[in-house]
Parts: C-alpha cells; structure tokens; sequence
C-alpha cells in the first residue's frame, strides 16, 4: 500500500477525542433526549465548579457567548465597547450587532493583549463596557483593569474564548468581570465542534442569559405554562454536545500541562534570529491555545506560510487586526498601520505554530528543526 504524502503532515490543531467521549456521545444519541437537558445541565455544574463560578450557562458557539452578554446588559445603539484591536473578529462583530460603536484600543507587543495603560484615553459618556480578550490562551492584566472599569462604572466583560484554565494570580480567566465567555470550536483546548459557555455571578443577569438562548423563555418560571418574557435566540447546546465536552473537562489539566511542556520545549529551543518568541509575566498561568511568534519584518508572512506547510507543518496567522478589516476599515476610517501598530504587526507578521496534546516528541522536534533552519533566501 502506498503511503499518503499527507500522513506525516502536522496540522495546526488536532482535537483529542478519546473513545469514552464517544462513547458518551452514543450513549446520549441513543437515549433519543438530544437538545438542550439533563447533559447540558450536569455540564454547566461541572464547568461551574472547576472555576468556582456561580452561574455557567452553557450555548451554540463562542460568538453567541458575547452576544448574549452584550443584550443582556442592555447594551446597543448609541452606546461605545472598548475592545482590543487584535483579537478573531467575532470580537468586534458582536458589538456591531448589537448596534453598539467598537472602540478599538491597541495591544501590548509582548503579550498580544490590550494595553491596559491606553484604556483610560478611550473612555467617553458613551463607553458601556470594556470588553478584553486573554489572547492566545494568556490572561490579560485583570487587576489593573478591574480597576479602571470599577472607578468608571463601566461593565468588564471577558472574552476567554481561547483561555479555559488560563489564570492571573490564581483567578481563573473568566471569572473576573461581570461576565466571562469561553469558546469549544475545534482549536480550543477542549471541543464540542462548535459551542460555547457564559460564566457569572450575578444571578439576574444569569437568568436573562438562560432565557435568552432559548427564545426569552422565563427560565425561573416553574409553571408548566411557558412564559416569553424576552424576544430571545435558539442559542441552545444540544446535549450530545455537552456529553462530548464532559470527559474532556476532566482532563483539562493535563491538557494544558501537556500544552505548556510543548511551549517550554519551544521556547528553550527555537533559535532562528527571523522567528520572535512571546513572553509573558512570572504572576499568569497560560493556557498556550496558540504558541505565537512574530517573525523579522524582512519576512513575507504568507510566503513563510506557505514555506512551512510545503515543509509539512501547519502553520498560520494567529488573529486579525479588526479594524484593519475592509468592513472596519471603510466604516471607521482606521489606518491601523499607525494607530494600532502593535496589533498590525501581530497580524501581518505573526505566525501561530501548532501546539496541543497529541504532538509526538518526533513531530515537536521536526517542528523547532524546521523553524530554525529557515532563511529568507528559502522563501
């Protein structure tokens, strides 16, 4: 038999889906109980005490997380959200639908999050809520902007999309502001294909949040007549979903541990002067969803994405410089090259390598070989 040419390539993210997590999913898939019940009930009890949250409301994917959050705290036309300018576009598109004004505030170099000391200079009468993302799986300076959002009186509210584990001194990323998000799409250190989870401790918002994913249905009403209290979303997470997530949670930890022994082989290995590593502060615990690095300005980001993956490694661009995008970039007259440099050099120079638990030692060391022996002259 003729071996595929394929079969040695390293893809950017591979879920690890054991076989008790199928097996969990086929249990649910027979019982015939298939939408939103029992699993995603039990799901969001586990989610709740693994970050010792009150509240996690469990919905269909990452971007309704930030949606619903935005809607239920009243949020929209008129209003302003600070967010950082680097970050996947789901960020910026939740505001905009909402009809709310996204107020883009450039990143630290080194960290990829927002630049905690630009905030204050965003802020206006019209700014609502301050919406930060723990890029790449690292908690961004929580304390310090807590602080600012606290003396404002604005909402903090947490895309942790990529950071489930994630900590800045021992707080879990999440549970810091008045809402956190999480994100299970496949490249996440945990997966239900698509799906999501809002963590809170505010019981009110996490009943408008209840009702919300499933049609403004009164989720405390125990009646058995139902009562639309809200014009709501079918946000719902299916239960075999939630089954498929059970048994990858318990093993979050070793995930992540697995995921942080790559990032330290990666960083006491990679040597090409072309390739810069992060960094990131001894008080956070990262989470690595992605292990990015910046490469030399002399280097064609898409000529070296193209050279690796020719090589047998999938790599790509990390994330979008938001405003930078044509539908930001037309509407709000961004040159985002001069007033979000750091964020546009993330996004035009950075290159995501691949990172998580299923990575053999000899696909590790062919990754580090194969970065550092690349030149300008190969591309």
């Amino acid at each position: 038999m003729t071996k595929n040419k394929n079969d040695n390539f390293i893809h950017l993210a591979s879920p690890d889906i054991q076989e008790e997590d199928i097996s969990n999913v086929i249990r649910v898939l027979r019982s015939g109980m298939l939408v939103q019940g029992l699993e995603v009930e039990k799901l969001e009890h586990q989610l709740s005490t693994y970050l010792g949250i009150q509240h996690s409301i469990m919905v269909s994917n990452g971007t309704a997380t930030l949606h619903l959050i935005l809607i239920a705290l009243g949020i929209g036309p008129g209003d302003e959200v600070i967010i950082p300018a680097f970050s996947y576009m789901a960020t910026a598109n939740v505001v905009e639908l909402v009809g709310a004004k996204p107020i883009f505030v450039d990143i630290e170099s080194d960290s990829f999050n927002i630049d905690k000391n630009l905030i204050k200079g965003k802020i206006s009468p019209a700014t609502k809520a301050v919406m930060i993302v723990h890029e790449f799986g690292l908690a961004a300076d929580m304390h310090e902007i807590k602080s600012i959002c606290d003396t404002h009186g604005l909402f903090l509210i947490e895309d942790a999309a990529c950071a489930l584990g994630a900590k800045e001194h021992q707080k879990y990323a999440g549970t810091i502001g008045i809402a956190g998000s999480f994100s299970f799409h496949p490249r996440k250190a945990i997966t239900s294909g698509e799906g999501g989870a809002i963590v809170t401790n505010d019981a009110v918002l996490a009943a408008k949040l209840r009702a919300l994913r499933n049609h403004g249905i009164d989720s405390e009403n125990k009646e058995s007549k139902m009562d639309f209290i809200y014009a709501g979303f079918n946000y719902r997470m299916t239960d075999f979903q939630a089954a498929l997530l059970s048994n990858q949670l318990k093993r979050i930890e070793s995930i992540i541990e697995k995921k942080q022994e790559i990032a330290r082989k990666y960083m006491a290995e990679i040597s090409n002067p072309l390739v810069l590593l992060p960094s990131f502060r001894n008080n956070k615990f990262h989470a690595w969803q992605t292990f990015h690095v910046l490469l030399h300005k002399a280097v064609n980001q898409a000529d070296a994405i193209k050279y690796f993956k020719d090589k047998g490694i999938g790599v790509n661009y990390g994330a979008q410089c938001m405003p930078a995008q044509t539908f930001f970039k037309n509407k709000y007259i961004c040159d985002s090259e001069v007033e979000f440099p750091n964020a546009y050099k993330a996004f035009t120079q950075g290159l995501a390598l691949p990172i998580y638990e299923k990575l053999t030692a000899e696909q590790i060391h062919r990754i580090i070989h194969t970065v550092n022996q690349f030149k300008i002259n190969d591309l």
